[in-house]
């Protein structure tokens, strides 16, 4: 067993908290959540810190709830949000909560002990609540001025697009979702980010004021990169949990590619890697930080966890291909899809097959069929230098014929020029 706030702690995750709750922590087995609303079909990685959370909090002993919001989805958290974002509809939002309710399988103990970890949907004690009931016994218990002092509120207020009913009330619909998960599962704290702590010290409020009964509130820090730019956006988008979304190598490629600043913390918030550990691999990085060992133990660890060793595996074999030495069969090995991530951004060419069944020579390839090099001069100047491969091979003959046995899948071929220029040629 660990001990969960100087777990949060020493890992550079705890915001704030509570008065009184470590003490609670500390003296019994307790029951918290941590809810996830379903505006996607699948969490991102800026879900992560609540995962990792709950996880540290089963860890600790505690039982851990994970809430998925099929509820407060239909209405929209307005935190941190500038402008009113788009209702989807019920069709979309349970599709949503199906494919985030397996994702969250994976990463908690649902089955096993006092602990073990519950699921549950809000929309499961929304459902039948009609609005005049809400607003007599629930509503008459916070006033207007208290939901306007949150800054949620506040920020929105100021700005120019206002906010609507339906985002006002957001904060009092998941106060009472705490409210009765205290009620009937007995959860006396709530977990989230730091920009959610106005939305769950109105459920403590709820259920002091509804039920004279005692709750807790504990936040997380915000990830941020220390460039200033979003943590989990990249120039193509977010990067997503399923891999339907992000494939395992450019998952792997996010963790691999951090610096150095951003992995010191990152390792401590998205492993279990123990202190000891830590501080370990910080010390080896330190004697030779090109070799990125921090960035490397950093994106095993986390690549495992979200999708499995053997995503993993594959993750590093493809890296290999553009930075390492591997062969031909490695690249033969890949699914199409990883295969293509790793030439992402790498100049490809279009070329028909049927031109490379008769054999095309190497320098009319190369400088004449694509514009791998300008000119023929130049082409021929290289690979009698030795400085051209094909699929990893270096090409020992300038007059040398190119046809289908080069193909990889069929496909595809690889060239490389000099030590750090990729090109891809596509055969269709």
């Amino acid at each position: 067993m660990t001990n969960f706030v100087e777990e949060m702690r020493w890992r550079g995750m705890l915001h704030d908290m509570m008065p009184g709750t470590e003490e609670l922590l500390n003296k019994e087995s307790v029951s918290g959540y941590i809810g996830f609303d379903p505006t996607a079909d699948s969490l991102h990685v800026g879900h992560l810190t609540q995962i990792m959370t709950l996880i540290h909090f089963q860890r600790a002993g505690h039982k851990p709830y994970a809430l998925v919001g099929g509820a407060t989805g239909m209405v929209g958290d307005p935190s941190g949000k500038s402008a009113e974002r788009n209702l989807l509809s019920e069709d979309i939002l349970f599709h949503n909560v199906s494919c985030i309710e397996k994702q969250l399988g994976k990463f908690l103990n649902f089955t096993d002990g006092s602990n073990a970890a519950v699921m549950v949907n809000n929309y499961d004690w929304f459902k039948n609540f009609s609005f005049l009931d809400f607003i007599r016994d629930t509503g008459k218990h916070i006033t207007v001025n208290y939901m306007m002092a949150k800054d949620s509120v506040k920020k929105r207020l100021e700005g120019e697009t206002g906010m609507s009913f339906t985002e006002f009330s957001y904060q009092l619909v998941q106060g009472y979702d705490f409210y009765h998960l205290w009620k009937n599962h007995q959860c006396k704290v709530q977990m989230g980010g730091s920009d959610q702590w106005g939305n769950i010290v109105t459920g403590t409020e709820l259920i002091r004021r509804k039920a004279q009964g005692e709750a807790f509130a504990i936040t997380t820090n915000l990830i941020k990169k220390s460039d200033g730019t979003k943590f989990g956006k990249t120039e193509s988008g977010a990067i997503w949990l399923d891999p339907a979304r992000t494939s395992p190598y450019k998952f792997y490629q996010f963790w691999l590619n951090a610096s150095d600043a951003d992995t010191a913390s990152w390792i401590r918030i998205f492993t279990l890697l123990s202190k000891e550990e830590i501080e370990a691999l910080e010390a080896e990085h330190a004697t030779a930080p090109h070799l990125r060992v921090l960035q490397k133990a950093l994106a095993k660890e986390i690549t495992i966890k979200v999708h499995s060793q053997e995503a993993w595996e594959t993750a590093v074999e493809a890296s290999s291909i553009l930075f390492g030495n591997a062969t031909a069969e490695a690249f033969a090995a890949l699914d199409e899809e990883t295969f293509l991530d790793i030439f992402e951004g790498v100049p490809q060419f279009q070329l028909s097959k049927s031109e490379l069944e008769a054999g095309i020579p190497v320098i009319d390839l190369l400088a004449e069929k694509t514009q791998v090099f300008p000119s023929k001069g130049e082409a021929r100047k290289m690979l009698q230098g030795g400085g051209v491969s094909m699929n990893k091979s270096k090409i020992e003959d300038v007059n040398a014929v190119v046809n289908t046995s080069v193909l990889i899948n069929n496909k595809y071929v690889m060239v490389q020029k000099g030590k750090k220029n990729y090109f891809l040629l596509i055969f269709s």
